[in-house]
This record gives C-alpha cells, sequence and structure tokens, in this order.
C-alpha cells in the first residue's frame, strides 16, 4: 500500500472541514476525489503531504511523493531549466538524473524550446507545464496532483494522460483532486468529498 488515511479530521473553529476520512491508494492505481470549490480537497491535500497538521487521525505512505498544487510554486525571474536546478538539489537528484529526467519531461509536454526562458515570459499553460514537471522530476512512487490540467489545451491534456498512463504501468499510485472529472473511465476509483465526508 503506497499510501494509507484513517479518520482524518480538521476543523477550522466551528467549522468541520474533514469529518473522519479514510480510503486506501495502491500501486499502479489512479483515484480520483471530486467536490465542489471549498468543499475541503486542497486541505486534504495538505495533510496528505504534511504541509498541515489533521486534528486526529493516521496517515502512513511509503515510496518518494511528488505533489502539483493547483497553484504552480514558481519563482518569476528564474528560467525553467534554473528551476529543474533548483528541485533536483531540493530532491537530492545527481547530476546525470537530473539531465536525464529534465529532457524527458521537456520533450514529453513539448517545451523545450523555452528551457531558457524566465518563468515571468511564459504562458500559464507553460507554467503549468513545469509545476506537473517538477512534481515528476524525481521519480515519485506517490502522485498527488491538485486541479492539474488548468490551463492546458487540448494536445498537452492528452500528454497528460499519456504520462499518467505510463507512471501507472511503472507502478505509480495516483490521486488527482478536481472540481471537474469528465474522463471517469481512466481512473481505478473515484471518491466525492461532500460536507467534509469522503463517499
Amino acid at each position: 500500500m503506497i499510501l494509507n488515511t484513517e479518520h482524518i479530521a480538521k476543523s477550522f473553529g466551528r467549522n468541520k472541514v474533514l469529518k473522519n476520512i479514510s480510503f486506501q491508494l495502491k500501486a499502479g492505481s489512479i483515484t480520483g476525489i471530486v467536490g465542489e470549490n471549498g468543499s475541503g480537497k486542497s486541505v486534504l491535500m495538505d495533510i496528505i503531504v504534511g504541509a498541515r497538521s489533521a486534528d486526529r487521525g493516521i496517515i502512513n505512505r511509503n515510496g518518494k511523493i511528488g505533489y502539483c498544487p493547483q497553484r504552480a510554486l514558481l519563482f518569476p525571474h528564474l528560467t525553467v531549466q534554473e528551476h529543474f536546478i533548483y528541485f533536483a538539489i531540493a530532491y537530492g537528484i545527481g547530476r546525470d538524473q537530473l539531465k536525464r529526467r529534465s529532457e524527458e519531461l521537456l520533450l514529453h509536454f513539448n517545451y523545450r524550446k523555452y528551457k531558457q526562458e524566465k518563468i515571468i515570459n511564459l504562458s500559464g499553460g507553460t507554467q503549468q507545464k513545469l509545476n506537473l514537471s517538477i512534481a515528476l522530476l524525481h521519480e515519485p512512487d506517490l502522485l498527488i496532483l491538485d486541479e492539474p490540467y488548468n490551463g492546458f489545451d487540448w494536445d498537452t491534456y492528452q500528454m497528460f494522460w499519456n504520462y499518467t498512463n505510463h507512471l501507472k504501468k511503472q507502478g505509480c499510485a495516483i490521486l488527482i483532486v478536481t472540481h471537474l472529472l469528465s474522463e471517469k473511465e481512466r481512473l481505478d476509483r473515484i471518491y466525492k468529498l461532500e460536507n467534509g465526508i469522503l463517499i
């Protein structure tokens, strides 16, 4: 089991955002969590990746985690390549793996020509490609994606699903969190987060 959560609860004052959330992610699976804006999806993601603590409950994670947040955490005056170098150091990736992985991702998501461009000069869609690539750079065992295809055009959207299918075959567990899921047949399991309860 890559991820196991048991009885996760979180409140802000009197507002109970998450109530007794329990679910599991298996290796080689794609799982979706859908819910309206404000339903607590991002709070749950923050708890899973360790950016926020739960009031109660247990989380067990196995392997490397890749997290693609809804809002890209990028530095406007660094280039695409400088971002790869920065996060490679954070992940503890060596030079050879950095070169191999960055080239693979630049080519697959078709933005190699922007390698030396500063983020401030890139479109929102290209920034989102980099945001996703950073989450993939260290070849995670668990990939958590919060509204991952915002700003993608149709071709990039197809590239995204092609890559997730590739990761699934390699044994990666993928969690996609979104308010809109149009291609449900691509997922192994779908949960709905509503009124703090996962259904």
